[in-house]
């Protein structure tokens, strides 16, 4: 039929044709993971293997071994100090100055400090490897996984001397920035699971808020003629709440809401914050009150009201108040930041979902993978490119994967079904099609009669109703 395939805002091309999840597949078999912040690579190294590249990176200098403790925190560590002394540790590197542990650390309280603690001071030399790996093993296991080496120029340089900086992690983490993932996971680049899902928009990739606009339907009218429309209905409350807000900021209640300054609209529409507002309350039979009160503003007290009332009518009439704007924190990727930080071929699951089925399948036929990832992912990279044919062959070369399937023409969505059906391998099914063709260029008539052909002779019926004479 010619019906849209979902509304459901989760539903997009790429889940609806089962392409989304083998992409999730790939990603989490042979995904690189980068830092989110720095976009260095987030690899897994053994001990050995850091002992080697300190060796291999200053043979011949002197250097410290240091465990990364605290980075980029404020506090005083007073204890974290006397605990380090009594472990028998004797410096650590304050914000890059080395500090004896025996002389008073007096750190402000109010800003920031790095805090690495001197495992080892070593020459690098080559007979020296196991000590080396000895003291990364050590200072990993203070700092979670991570180890630094502070290397002077050469052997002879004295502490102080300015030198260069190497970073290191036994775990899945960026050594400068702290980012960690555990292993990747499939369900990890889902967007409908609380593993992957941009925790901000809960993997919709977008919010709903109130549009200021559409509730101010006539600027020249003051808060007092009722700015903000029947949304309040009879109330006796909220024109009082308006009323304190006005008094707040000192301004008349009477003033056209276009002639209020800037900072007391936005107030009136997105609140006080934790400012409170002095309200003199008088009830319908006369009697007073007064309270000082938080107000949250007119915009976050709608986005209450629509998102708690079961009343389908009250819903229905703000519904025209609501719109959708792109979350802030993933701007529509709807994924955690180092789940979009994860790249096959050097894009991230959500750039491929933005390409059109046809620049997904050059992309895919392009894709240069290592033998162990041929060896991985291989299977699943052929099954991706089986159905953008699938979907290139029906003539959807123009769609993202990512396009929400509520947007989908009928026609559209009739030959995603029919694309996904091919993939499914299906036998001896009866396919009742009604006007396959339409929206298609005529280029595209041929491909789409071969892809019913290919349908055809694997053991299916298919049927195809169209009413041009």
């Amino acid at each position: 039929d010619q019906k849209t395939t979902s509304k459901n805002p989760r539903s997009t091309v790429g889940t609806v044709t089962e392409i989304y999840d083998y992409l999730r597949l790939l990603f989490a078999r042979v995904g690189t993971p980068h830092c989110p912040e720095c976009g260095r690579v987030i690899e897994r190294q053994t001990t050995d293997q850091v002992a080697d590249k300190v060796l291999a990176a200053g043979e011949g200098r002197r250097a410290f071994v240091l465990a990364p403790v605290v980075r980029g925190r404020k506090g005083e560590y007073t204890k974290l100090f006397e605990d380090l002394r009594a472990e028998g540790f004797s410096r650590v590197r304050v914000d890059g100055e080395v500090r004896s542990l025996d002389d008073p650390i007096d750190l402000d309280k109010k800003f920031k400090h790095d805090i690495e603690v001197v495992v080892d001071r070593i020459v690098i030399r080559e007979n020296s490897l196991g000590r080396i790996a000895e003291s990364v093993e050590q200072a990993t296991a203070l700092a979670h996984g991570n180890v630094n080496v502070y290397m002077l120029p050469d052997r002879d340089a004295p502490e102080g001397t300015e030198g260069e900086l190497l970073e290191y992690s036994l775990a899945l983490a960026c050594p400068e920035h702290g980012h960690s993932i555990d292993d990747l996971q499939p369900r990890d680049f889902s967007f409908n699971a609380p593993y992957g899902a941009c925790p901000e928009c809960d993997g919709l990739g977008f919010k709903k808020t109130v549009d200021a606009e559409a509730l101010i339907e006539d600027p020249s009218k003051s808060i007092a003629d009722g700015v903000f429309g029947s949304l309040f209905g009879n109330s006796n409350y909220y024109p009082q709440i308006f009323a304190a807000v006005c008094k707040h900021f000192k301004v008349s209640a009477d003033t056209p809401w276009k002639d209020l300054p800037p900072r007391v609209r936005r107030a009136f529409l997105d609140g006080l914050g934790d400012t409170k507002i002095s309200v003199d309350y008088q009830k319908l039979d006369g009697r007073r009150s007064q309270w000082d009160t938080k107000f949250s503003g007119v915009r976050n007290i709608l986005y209450e009201r629509y998102t708690e009332t079961t009343n389908e009518n009250t819903k229905a009439r703000l519904e025209k108040y609501i719109r959708e704007e792109p979350c802030s924190s993933c701007h529509g990727a709807r994924l955690r930041p180092e789940m979009l930080a994860v790249t096959v071929g050097g894009k991230s699951i959500y750039e491929v979902c933005c390409l059109s089925c046809r620049e997904s399948l050059e992309f895919f036929e392009g894709l240069e993978l290592t033998e162990r990832q041929q060896f991985i992912g291989g299977r699943i990279v052929k099954e991706i490119l089986e159905r953008l044919r699938f979907l290139v062959d029906v003539g959807l070369d123009y769609l993202t994967l990512d396009r929400a399937s509520a947007t989908l023409s009928g026609g559209e969505a009739q030959r995603i079904r029919l694309a996904t059906q091919i993939g499914a391998g299906l036998m001896g099914v009866l396919y009742i099609l009604d006007e396959p063709s339409i929206g298609l260029h005529q280029r595209d008539n041929e491909r789409l009669i071969k892809t019913l052909e290919r349908l055809r002779d694997i053991g299916n019926t298919v049927i195809v109703v169209e009413h041009d004479e």
